[in-house]
């Protein structure tokens, strides 16, 4: 693979399946170098693997649904104003409309059981905020009053202006007769009928206009069907969820006195009866949510889905006392009974064996329970959860994305070690792909296969990762390419990342150090507060093994790399081992004082990983540590990175120059902590060429 083939990186959606049970439709997105974007349209695929076919012509559509009973296919596309909403066609295919008019957009939406109401999550601005007063800039807004520690996120920016609320609304038949603007004597006629009324009424009409956008009422004109807003206009909500009878809106918030300096996500429930009934009144603000997980404890839940056996399941996690305990903590499933406030919560995975972090949404089972993914060693399987017990799907050497149980199996978004992102479907222990978005990437680069390795530490721990080896004759570079989180891990997928270094003829090495998920809560909490330890000791120990036992790795020229914690443990490296020729340190954090107080999460992040005295966090900088640099380090981050702000690589850069060594910066405009991943395709093209440039010139190849 080369920097210009990341437009065949194709991704897919979670799969929705027909209520038949024989096909299923799945966005598929792919970088797009023409316009400098994301292109994603729907494909409708027969689960019989008979083939697959584009049904939408969208730039962006993506985030597929069925009703219930499979007549309306619902998905996210972009408006004229480039905001995701809300689009219905039939089931058995058809021309969309979009039926929502969200002014930033919608985010999450979901089908009441019969299908005939949506509820979907939008943020609504404060008025006179972006653009919903005309001539008013971003520059020209008011000053913003702030009040919580929580006020800004990476990739969203200021969030307390923009509180992110739910609304339902009736589904509107997929065959209603288009809205017609009204041109020339009808819009005349119009005009003289409102001057007849006289401009009391047109006062009247904005009034009522004012308060409903106050009250949060969206669409109602124009041939969109209205919305009511039915969570607290001043706080966020989250995760929609009907009942089974449709009376009860579920979703999750923080409510609770003290919210603004924990993390804890309670889960409440609204009776939308009211509003579904057609009788909304101007003062609907479901100002009085009624909590359902109270006497929950420590424990936070993200989201939840009721199963067709009636118990609500919920996905989260346990946050110790401060309700900030984070730290190597695995998400689990948890019960909540029949869903009545106050009902037992019960967790029903083992947080030993299974790690539902990265579960997109709990998906509900065909007879019980629910099902959700568990990552272990590498490889992410599905999880069926049910009140009676757990049943984890055997994906060998795969990453699932997403899991959907059928009566003909279960249907898997997943990606290997060959494939970027495909459709495949789980049966009696066999793995059958369905689908082949990933030929053409297969057909016009080389896939580099990962060779599983696994070295012991000094403490005899062992450290699991892979080895990928370029073609031809050796011995290699070597580049030591550390992931971020810190607990997060390298797996099974298929990655751009080692597949273009290797192509250039670099050797690399991805590892799995203590504080990596997948392993075990004792893994992952093993550097708390000691940061910069057993992880540093571990991917060393990795690189020297892994070179040791591969002839074709030169253990001389070597090389060392890494975002976000990677980009952090990199430049901890450099500042206490002179081995590496040179190294890149990428959107890192790298200097705890100025992280607590810029960082959208450095209000307890930190103080979490690394302990609150601050020479105990001087003692685990990079920063502090820079002064023993002499490694040439080239310092990559996006300006509105706000995970890892900015700031974090000019101290770094500034430091390293003032003393001497030799360092480079290369900032990304417009982009944020999500370049690597999600950055647009010129500038995801732009960086792998830097980095290739640089490798060279430190670590030259043929």
């Amino acid at each position: 693979m080369k920097p210009e083939n990341i437009d065949l990186l194709t991704s897919l959606s979670a799969p929705a399946v027909h209520p038949d049970g024989t096909r299923a439709v799945v966005a598929a997105k792919r970088p797009n170098f023409d316009n400098d974007s994301y292109t994603g349209q729907l494909w409708d695929v027969a689960l019989d693997g008979s083939g697959a076919r584009r049904i939408t012509q969208g730039t962006a559509d993506g985030a597929p649904q069925f009703s219930p009973d499979g007549s309306i296919l619902a998905f996210v596309r972009r408006d004229a104003d480039g905001k995701p909403q809300i689009a219905i066609a039939p089931g058995t295919g058809g021309e969309a409309r979009i039926i929502t008019t969200a002014p930033l957009g919608i985010s999450s939406f979901a089908f009441s059981r019969d299908g005939r109401f949506i509820a979907f999550e939008a943020a609504r601005p404060e008025e006179d905020r972006y653009g919903t007063t005309e001539g008013v800039s971003g520059a020209q807004e008011n000053p913003r009053h702030i009040t919580t520690l929580k006020y800004r996120m990476n990739g969203a920016g200021f969030i307390v202006d923009k509180r992110s609320g739910i609304y339902v609304m009736e589904v509107p038949a997929v065959d209603d007769e288009p809205y017609v603007k009204p041109t020339g004597r009808a819009a005349k006629l119009a005009k003289d009928q409102r001057k007849d009324q006289g401009n009391a009424a047109d006062e009247a009409a904005d009034a009522a206009s004012k308060d409903e956008y106050h009250l949060g009422v969206l669409g109602g004109e124009k041939g969109m069907p209205k919305a009511t807003l039915v969570t607290r206009i001043d706080a966020d909500a989250s995760a929609p969820e009907f009942s089974p009878d449709g009376q009860w809106l579920y979703f999750t918030a923080e409510l609770h006195e003290g919210s603004e300096a924990d993390l804890r996500t309670d889960v409440y429930r609204v009776n939308v009866s009211g509003v579904l009934g057609g009788s909304e009144t101007a003062d609907a603000t479901f100002t009085h949510p009624e909590l359902v997980t109270a006497g929950s404890g420590d424990v936070a839940i993200d989201a939840v889905r009721f199963g067709v056996d009636g118990v609500l399941y919920g996905l989260g996690g346990d946050l110790g006392a401060t309700g900030v305990e984070f730290v190597g903590k695995p998400a689990g499933v948890y019960s909540l009974g029949d869903g009545t406030p106050g009902a037992e919560l019960k967790l029903l995975t083992d947080l030993g064996e299974d790690d539902a972090t990265e579960t997109p949404k709990l998906e509900r089972g065909v007879t019980a329970g629910v099902w959700a993914l568990s990552r272990h060693r590498g490889s992410s399987s599905p999880l069926h959860v049910t009140a009676e017990g757990v049943q984890r799907l055997d994906v060998g050497q795969r990453v699932v994305k997403a899991a959907v149980e059928t009566p003909a199996g279960v249907v898997v978004t997943y990606s290997d070690p060959e494939t970027p992102s495909d459709l495949a479907l789980v049966k009696d222990g066999a793995f059958t792909r369905i689908t082949d978005f990933g030929a053409k990437l297969r057909q016009q680069s080389t896939v580099i296969a990962p060779q599983e390795f696994t070295a012991i530490a000094a403490d005899g721990h062992e450290v699991h990762g892979w080895i990928f080896v370029p073609e031809g004759e050796g011995p290699h570079p070597v580049l030591l390419n550390i992931h971020g989180g810190p607990f997060s891990a390298h797996d099974w997928a298929y990655f751009d990342e080692p597949q273009v270094y290797a192509n250039a003829g670099y050797a690399v090495l991805h590892c799995n150090p203590r504080g990596s998920a997948g392993y075990g809560i004792e893994h992952g909490q093993a550097i708390k507060g000691a940061m910069g330890t057993v992880d540093a000791s571990d991917v060393l120990a990795f690189l020297e093994q892994a070179v040791a036992s591969n002839a074709s790795l030169d253990g001389e020229r070597l090389g060392v790399m890494g975002g976000s914690y990677g980009g952090y443990l990199s430049a901890w490296l450099i500042g206490h081992d002179h081995r590496f020729k040179a190294a890149i340190v990428e959107r890192g954090c790298l200097e705890p004082y100025a992280f607590q107080g810029s960082s959208d999460i450095g209000w307890f992040f930190l103080g979490e990983y690394m302990g609150r005295d601050a020479e105990l966090q001087r003692q685990q900088s990079p920063f502090a540590a820079a002064d023993e640099n002499q490694t040439p380090t080239l310092i990559i981050h996006s300006e509105e990175d706000y995970r890892c702000p900015l700031e974090q690589a000019q101290q770094y850069f500034a430091k390293l120059k003032l003393q001497g060594t030799e360092a480079e910066l290369l900032v990304f405009p417009g982009e944020n902590h999500e370049l690597s991943r999600a950055g647009t395709p010129w500038h995801r093209k732009q960086r792998f060429e830097a980095i290739l440039e640089w490798w060279n010139r430190h670590l030259p190849v043929a």
